[in-house]
């Protein structure tokens, strides 16, 4: 029943009276009120269901608009009104309600909407509308007001959500060429002349902005139609329709008389009452004798134990997914004029709209999911193209290599969203079916240009293929949509069109292969290069350590404690970029001298102890700057016994999201190059028992498939059993049952192909039956290429070590496995969580990994599988988060939050232990920082006057204490120089970041003035918010970068009252003045000699690996140069700029 505010409002609109509706003085602000009271309706969409069932759109908003649609703010709240009392019903409710009371709301407002589909179907009503979006169109630019836009748009959308309602087929209950609900309204649209609107819309330049509406209106108005049908609307049947008919009709006329046959033969003599009663013998009842049979033998072939049992239910998720409904046959008027309008709209309209939308798609412009109006746009026109005087340049926009790959990118996409979103999995895999189709069509189209009798096109068509079949996603698009396919996501109907597209595309690719002897093609390979993991540490006893301080004692004192330049420049006690804090890297740095000194490399270890000790002056914790070597050499010793805490034990999950630690790291790198293409290895990829059954699935349903689909199946089969030789392949029960039904078919004759490819596999494999024993247990399992090799050429016995996995496994002599076999049954049951870890160290040979060691196990058959023995995983498996643990973390952060290393107090305090990465993301959740970098360590900048550690010049050192511009100057004069010498060695043409890695450079890039001289220079600024740093054009030459960095001085400093920076009295500065060239000289010396090991390493490796900066120490008057070593390829980096935090973090020796 209606709310009585919402009919006192509803009767104030007006009256209808015969034809003429009177409306009432209120009538504008009834239709308002009826907009508020939408705007405020609840989640049963109650005031809507209330409007429907009193017909408010039919008997009064209709009328309205035809007798007043002078009216002009009348006329314009009624299309906002029907404009939101039209909207599709998935919009109001968001999606199709689960709940039973929320599913009754849903069709209610469905069925409201199917009625009002039905009052659009009217001539009237459209005339109107066209009227006034014609008027509204004949306005200029400058003419047309705001409002005139919005009604221009709130027409299109009203259209729009019109066509847009679905069919009743339970009220309609149409046949073919009968006129639905949605004919006659596109009839009405037709005879008000708004279709010549639409195309004029969609081929105007200036009303380009309403180019996704007319695609959208033009998709729904289509939504019921097939190319084909429009194609031969009207025309008169080809001979060549005329015989496939006849085959059909023939077909069917064989398969009712065959079964007449049949039905004749089973009919015994006597009526059905003495049918009998037989015992089969050899089939077992429920108890131990045999089964009686009470029918007529002619049905016994049918007979199974599962007669009369109730049919187990099919879990809702493991249903096959349904086809959607099919097309049906508009009657001939309504085929007629959509014919025409694809014939104007190819000829006027395609080419322009599809690059509007395109622009609007690539721009990210639209709505989600409107790529799918273009992916039918682009099937449906193309293919009614191709049908009617096929003429490529009428869609040539969409003829292209942007295309295929704008559709591989989108059912790559829609793949994953499958696979992520699987309460949307349906909705995901009819968008890829859709995108399959848009492929299929463009292959299609492609196809029929190579078999057109214009040069031209025949070459258009050779170029474009030798692009698809160039590049490698589209040949494998094919083999990854066979090889996932979903019967349960993705219905019968996708896998039809993507054999029938993998048939096409064979067939392509074949026929472009044989004219060529040497086709050329793009190849991806995937590198792995394994990191080998640092092995554990076997404890030493006292004798070894005592026996490796001996040599390496010895071995230092023959040198006299000399080092080597390269081994002096080269070693880095630590991580400048890292986040790791400085006492925490002060203690790997100690290991690290303990671990070089058990690999007795006494040199390496003096090295870092002295790089070690200009780094962390303080304290004397690897000895003071005066220290003499020999006790250097007892500072060493005291390291080597130390029983240092190592934190390899208690690794935690890395940052990336806690991945699994293996003993051998695997780094992927993907490498693209060229290779020459084979035809034949391409077909053998198919040769997979996964990309196989898909085929065989559509193939139980042959009676119902096209034959052109029956024969793309028996083609593939035929490449793999008869071209490739592997006929072994479809050796399987399951297949020779289907098999066996085609063959026991009445109408088995009209699938004569099919047949005869059956008999030739059968008749096979009762020859190879012959000589293999073993081939009818072979039936029951699917076969890979190596089990079909076996089973045809004979198999191999065991201990043969002719084949290639052979050579690949560890061999292992009786003793080692009886060992391995003791050692697993002694610890099998003592609880421990890895036990290939636990028998690692307890074997006789060292030499084995844990690979070999679980392969061995499974192969003796101590375990099933590979999965048994997986390894544990490291870290902490604390994932959530208790209440206890939070608050605990709160009260954490704020004690500590004003120190200098807050998260590093706070790992150090938590009970419960978690990585850094976690505890920074539930920070980040908790509100307690709002960035990252509030967490990093701060580090204090010391007074000035010379501390008592500091050392000089030519050591390396970590503190930065400048308040003066003269370090991130001299940084960027670094920069500028090694960027030159970089595009002068390397041919770098693309932008180089200025990354600031010290303190001191981030707050100078942060300077106003700082920035103005990086403008001067010709530095870029960053371009949008996608970029963090200022760029070094590429457009710069070698020859301008030096010219700019010799412009640049100590002298030009920024001045004091721009940069922010605290000044300081002139007798400072004229002193610091005069000073300042003896800083500089020692900087530009060390950036010499740091230059000069770069050559030297670039010669010799092909690699860089130094990365300079200067750092301008006012407080002791020095300049100190801190040399950083990082590993990167010079085409991708420059070296003076610092790089993301997983290369910065790579401590590799030279």
């Amino acid at each position: 029943m209606m709310n009585c505010e919402l009919l006192a409002t509803c009767s104030a609109l007006g009256y209808l009276e015969g034809n003429n509706y009177h409306r009432e003085p209120d009538c504008l602000e009834s239709v308002k009120d009826l907009i508020r009271y939408l705007r405020h309706e609840d989640d049963t969409r109650d005031i809507r269901q209330q409007l429907g069932a009193g017909q408010i759109l039919q008997n009064d908003l209709l009328p309205i608009i035809t007798q007043y649609n002078q009216d002009k703010p009348l006329f314009d709240a009624c299309i906002r009104l029907m404009v939101n009392l039209t909207q599709p019903a998935l919009l109001c409710f968001g999606k199709v309600p689960e709940d039973p009371a929320f599913r009754h709301h849903f069709l209610q407002v469905v069925s409201y909407l199917q009625a009002y589909k039905e009052a659009f179907a009217n001539e009237k009503v459209f005339g109107v509308l066209s009227e006034t979006l014609y008027n509204l169109l004949q306005l200029d630019w400058e003419q047309r007001q705001e409002e005139d836009n919005l009604l221009i748009e709130r027409m299109l959308l009203l259209v729009r959500n019109v066509l847009h309602v679905p069919a009743d087929p339970y009220e309609e209950k149409n046949v073919d060429d009968d006129a639905s609900v949605h004919d006659r309204l596109l009839w009405a649209i037709h005879m008000s002349g708004m279709d010549d609107l639409l195309k004029f819309l969609a081929s105007a330049p200036s009303e380009q902005q309403w180019s996704m509406h007319v695609l959208e209106i033009i998709s729904l108005m289509f939504r019921e139609q097939t190319p084909e049908l429009l194609v031969s609307a009207g025309q008169a049947r080809s001979a060549q329709e005329k015989q496939k008919d006849i085959q059909e009709l023939e077909a069917l006329r064989q398969k009712e008389q065959a079964e007449r046959r049949t039905r004749t033969l089973q009919r015994g003599a006597r009526h059905s009452r003495f049918g009998g009663s037989y015992v089969v013998k050899g089939l077992k009842s429920i108890g131990d004798k045999d089964v009686i049979y009470h029918r007529g033998l002619h049905n016994f072939k049918s007979y199974t134990h599962d007669l009369g049992k109730e049919l187990r239910r099919v879990p809702k998720r493991q249903q096959i997914a349904k086809d959607p409904e099919g097309k049906r046959r508009s009657a001939l008027s309504v085929r007629l004029f959509l014919r025409e309008f694809c014939i104007d709209f190819l000829e006027n309209c395609y080419n322009r709209l599809m690059y509007l939308v395109k622009e609007g798609l690539i721009r990210e412009q639209t709505q989600q999911h409107d790529e799918t109006y273009y992916l039918w746009a682009l099937t449906f026109f193309m293919a009614f193209n191709r049908g009617h005087n096929f003429r490529p340049d009428l869609v040539s926009e969409t003829l292209s290599i942007r295309a295929f790959h704008f559709i591989e990118r989108n059912i790559t996409n829609y793949y994953e969203m499958m696979l992520t979103d699987r309460k949307e999995a349906t909705s995901w895999s009819r968008r890829m079916h859709l995108a399959l189709k848009a492929y299929q069509e463009l292959l299609l189209t492609v196809n029929e240009m190579d078999r057109s009798q214009e040069e031209n096109f025949r070459q258009s068509a050779s170029v474009i293929k030798s692009n698809i079949f160039y590049l490698m996603e589209f040949r494998e698009i094919f083999l990854t949509l066979l090889r996932k396919f979903d019967e349960t996501k993705q219905p019968r109907s996708f896998l039809k069109d993507l054999i029938e597209s993998t048939h096409l595309f064979l067939r392509m690719l074949e026929r472009f292969c044989k004219g060529r002897n040497n086709l050329v093609v793009q190849k991806k390979t995937k590198r792995r290069r394994k990191v080998q993991k640092k092995q554990q540490q076997v404890e030493s006893t006292p004798e070894m350590l005592e026996e490796t301080w001996q040599l390496v004692s010895e071995e230092l004192r023959a040198a006299g404690f000399q080092l080597s330049e390269s081994l002096t420049e080269g070693t880095v006690p630590f991580d400048a970029a890292s986040e790791t804090p400085m006492e925490e890297q002060r203690t790997e740095a100690i290991v690290r001298i303990q671990d070089t000194l058990l690999a007795r490399q006494g040199p390496e270890a003096l090295s870092l102890l002295r790089a070690a000790r200009s780094v962390w002056p303080e304290g004397n914790a690897f000895g003071s700057a005066d220290v003499e070597p020999e006790e250097e050499l007892q500072l060493l010793r005291q390291i080597l016994f130390a029983n240092l805490p190592r934190s390899a034990e208690s690794a935690v999950e890395d940052e990336e999201g806690g991945a699994e630690i293996e003993e051998e790291e695997e780094l992927e790198t993907v490498r693209v190059s060229e290779k020459e293409f084979s035809f034949l290895d391409y077909v053998k990829r198919f040769a997979n028992p996964n990309i196989m059954r898909p085929y065989l699935l559509l193939l139980r349903s042959y009676s119902q498939n096209t034959p052109h689909t029956n024969h793309c199946i028996t083609r593939m089969l035929h490449r793999v059993a008869v071209d490739l030789r592997m006929d072994a392949l479809l050796f399987q029960l399951s297949v020779f049952r289907l098999f066996n039904k085609i063959l026991g078919d009445p109408a088995a004759s009209a699938y004569k192909e099919l047949v005869t490819f059956i008999k030739y596999l059968l008749n096979r494999f009762f020859t190879l039956a012959t000589h293999n024993n073993k081939a009818f247990v072979e039936l029951l399992f699917w076969k890979n290429v190596g089990t079909v090799h076996e089973m045809t050429e004979g198999y191999r016995k065991p201990g043969e070590d002719d084949g290639p996995e052979s050579n690949k496994r560890a061999k292992w002599t009786s003793e080692e496995e009886e060992e391995l076999r003791r050692l697993y049954e002694e610890h099998r049951d003592s609880g421990v969580p890895d036990i290939v870890e636990t028998l690692l160290p307890l074997l006789s040979n060292n030499s084995r990994t844990r690979r070999q060691v679980v392969a061995q196990m499974v192969h003796m058959g101590l375990v099933d599988s590979f999965k048994d023995l997986k390894k544990v995983r490291r870290g902490t498996g604390i994932v959530l988060w208790t209440e206890e643990q939070e608050l605990e973390l709160q009260t954490l952060f704020e004690e500590y939050r004003n120190s200098d290393d807050v998260l590093g107090n706070i790992l150090k305090k938590l009970t419960a232990r978690r990585s850094r990465s976690r505890v920074i993301d539930k920070l980040l959740s908790l509100g307690l920082v709002s960035d990252r970098r509030e967490l990093y360590k701060k580090r204090r900048r010391k007074a000035g006057g010379k501390s008592s550690g500091m050392v000089r010049s030519e050591q390396f050192s970590g503190e930065r204490s400048s308040q003066r511009m003269s370090g991130p100057i001299l940084w960027l004069q670094n920069c500028l120089n090694r960027t030159a010498d970089n595009k002068e060695e390397e041919g770098i043409a693309q932008a180089v970041p200025l990354v600031p890695l010290t303190e001191e450079n981030e707050n100078a890039m942060e300077d106003k003035g700082f920035q103005r001289l990086l403008r001067k220079l010709g530095i870029r600024a960053p371009a949008d918010e996608q970029e963090s740093f200022w760029r070094i054009p590429a457009k710069l030459s070698p020859s301008q970068l030096r010219a700019a960095a010799s412009s640049l001085s100590i002298s030009d400093e920024i001045p004091v009252e721009e940069s922010g920076y605290v000044g300081r009295s002139s007798a400072e500065d004229q002193r610091e003045e005069a000073e300042s060239h003896e800083q500089r000289a020692q900087a530009l010396r060390a950036l010499l000699l740091a230059r000069k090991w770069k050559g030297a390493v670039a010669g010799s490796h092909g690699e860089q690996s130094v990365f300079a900066y200067t750092i301008a120490n006012s407080a002791c008057q020095e300049s100190v140069l801190v040399l950083t070593r990082i590993r990167f390829p010079l085409a991708s980096f420059v070296l003076c700029f610092p790089f993301q935090k997983s290369i910065t973090q790579s401590k590799s020796p030279s």
